[in-house]
């Protein structure tokens, strides 16, 4: 259940309450009994971290690792060497 931080404009009472998302909203001040009390936006309480699904399917998803040509392979001695033609067994669907 989470929870939500009402205030008093009328007398400045301020609590946080832990309620349910389906429970109604509360409006009138525990402190000066007028109805004056309204919910506070207020941020999340919680940070995602670690190695889950929010690191690696979204985090830094602009970031993308740049890919080589299409038809290129580097060799040992670092030089672009062009890759076999499927048709010569290269390719595993010509097995």
């Amino acid at each position: 259940m989470p929870i939500y931080e009402y205030r008093c404009s009328a007398c400045g009472f301020q609590n946080d309450y832990l309620q349910k998302v389906s429970d109604p909203v509360l409006t009138v001040c525990p402190e000066c009994h007028k109805e004056t009390f309204a919910k506070q936006l207020t941020a999340a309480g919680f940070q995602l971290k670690g190695s889950g699904w929010y690191a690696t399917d979204f985090k830094g998803a602009g970031a993308k690792p740049a890919a080589k040509a299409e038809g290129e392979a580097k060799s040992d001695d670092g030089k672009s060497a062009a890759a076999p033609a499927c048709g010569s067994g290269a390719c595993p669907a010509s097995s």
